[in-house]
């Protein structure tokens, strides 16, 4: 067990125990553009600034931990996925419909924003649905996705003339056609497939791979490889929705999965359902009129991180749409992408105090992968968060960077870790850092690109209040989540 050494410093310079990926920095100081806001940097005293507000003064005003958003920066990478996917499909189909995938984060501004830059949103559940709704996104622009969707949520998309419906099991396209023939409506209905496309990524966020929850396999049952769609879910789905008087069959869906920065897959995923879009036509003489490829493009979490731009994704998926469509003798469909956390995720920052601070010894290998090797040092600091606002590091295992955020240093750095509150070992912000030698109690320490599934999955573990939203625009700063307060933790208890 490691030895708790308080007041030891770590040696500066690379440490043994970094991951490959680390780089030693040469400045600490320094902010890596990929990881930040465009609104982001530092300002003339060494603090990190948005659009010119020091976090002092936001950490004064609003408290920590501190959810920052750039709401300049959000809106104009949802305009940069708008433009490049209607410049790259505008002769193959005149343009896309991007649908921001609402789980990414969601809230009412957030929803009104994507509306007013011209995008559709996509919601996952009947309360995501509620929060589109109330924000007043035209219905006929939001789609409802689920994997498991209530008759309840099915009747609201249905009462509210939602634009799709985006159908994941033989099951629920039973319930729908039945409940919009109850209602007198058509049902616009995508049928989402799975084409067993594997992604470069988490087990649990790959979502095309057959051997998960989500979607109607396009392979048969017992079916050996290269035998087609005929006898699979996915070729059932089309022939009962088609056959159904109360279903409007749009068109077929896919989504292979999340954080992915190779292009392959989703050219691939492209292919397989537009050569399944050639077979529906040549057996039941309807060429259906959209195809939505979904969305999972990566961002930089880390500097090791390397995302592609809107236009470089626009433009190969263009490419291998083109190609498929001119070998099938297919009419291009109207496509659609669900880009998320390539539009939330960059756009905030984590804002943190740090608390304790500690360094432990550890054991690590020899060359050779053995147990002889030397005790090196790494620090630990705490900071007043953790895995309640962000957790995807204990889901995932997901890497993040931070930055000492109140001021710059002339320490050198060292290796850290920053940890939560929480009474878990696994309660981990960011698992390997370079901070300088000298942070301490009381400094703000800022985690960037959280902007995407933290607000999402946070929790109240431990009885923490979640923590506040605040949005950046034209320099000033107003919250649009407030931060939750201990009365909020007793809102729903009956026996007091």
């Amino acid at each position: 067990m490691p030895t708790p050494t308080d007041h030891a410093n770590p040696a500066a310079g690379p440490s043994p125990l970094a991951p490959d990926w680390l780089e030693y920095p040469r400045d600490p100081n320094a902010l890596v553009p990929k990881l930040w806001a465009a609104g982001v940097s530092r300002d003339d005293d060494g603090e990190i600034a948005v659009q010119g507000i020091p976090v002092s003064r936001l950490a004064a005003e609003f408290g920590t931990p501190l959810l920052v958003l750039d709401e300049e920066d959000f809106r104009a990478r949802a305009r940069a996925f708008r433009d490049a996917f209607d410049a790259a499909f505008a002769e193959l189909c005149g343009g896309v419909d991007v649908y921001y995938a609402g789980k990414s984060f969601l809230c009412t501004a957030a929803a009104r924003w994507v509306a007013e830059e011209g995008l559709r949103l996509d919601t996952a559940s009947g309360g995501e649905l509620a929060i589109a709704l109330r924000a007043g996104v035209d219905p006929a622009h939001i789609g409802l996705h689920g994997n498991n969707k209530s008759d309840a949520e099915l009747r609201r998309a249905l009462d509210a003339g939602v634009g799709r419906i985006v159908v994941d099991s033989l099951d629920e396209l039973d319930r729908l056609a039945a409940l919009a023939a109850e209602a007198g409506v058509r049902a616009p209905v995508m049928l989402r497939l799975t084409p067993g496309v594997h992604a470069h990524t988490h087990e649990f966020i790959a979502t095309a791979h057959e051997d998960q929850k989500f979607g109607l396999s396009m392979s048969a049952p017992d079916a050996g490889q290269g035998s087609g769609t005929a006898g699979s879910p996915a070729a059932a789905a089309v022939a009962q929705a088609l056959a159904a008087e109360s279903i409007d069959l749009l068109g077929l869906h896919c989504h292979i999965g999340s954080q992915i920065f190779e292009a392959e897959g989703f050219g691939v995923a492209a292919e397989k359902l537009l050569g399944f879009l050639a077979e529906i036509r040549d057996t039941h003489g309807v060429e259906l009129a959209e195809l939505d490829l979904g969305g999972g493009h990566g961002i930089a979490y880390t500097a090791a991180d390397d995302p592609r731009t809107p236009e470089d994704i626009a433009t190969t998926l263009a490419s291998a749409v083109r190609a498929a469509t001119e070998r099938l003798g297919l009419a291009c469909p109207r496509i659609s992408i669900e880009p998320g956390r390539a539009i939330s995720g960059p756009s905030t920052f984590t804002l943190y105090e740090a608390g304790v601070r500690k360094t432990v010894s550890v054991d690590a290998p020899d060359a050779a992968g053995g147990a002889g090797g030397r005790t090196h040092p790494r620090r630990y600091v705490s900071v007043d968060g953790g895995m309640s606002d962000n957790a995807r590091p204990v889901l995932y295992d997901s890497d993040y960077s931070v930055a000492l955020a109140s001021r710059t240093s002339t320490e050198p750095a060292v290796l850290s870790r920053v940890v939560g509150k929480h009474c878990e070992s696994g309660d981990i912000v960011v698992r390997d850092a370079y901070l300088p030698d000298d942070v301490a109690r009381g400094d703000l320490l800022a985690v960037p690109a959280t902007g995407a599934y933290c607000h999402s999955l946070s929790s109240n573990y431990n009885q923490l209040t979640r923590p506040a939203i605040v949005a950046v625009r034209d320099g000033q700063a107003r919250v649009i989540i407030r931060r939750e307060t201990e009365e909020d933790l007793f809102a729903r208890e009956t026996g007091l």
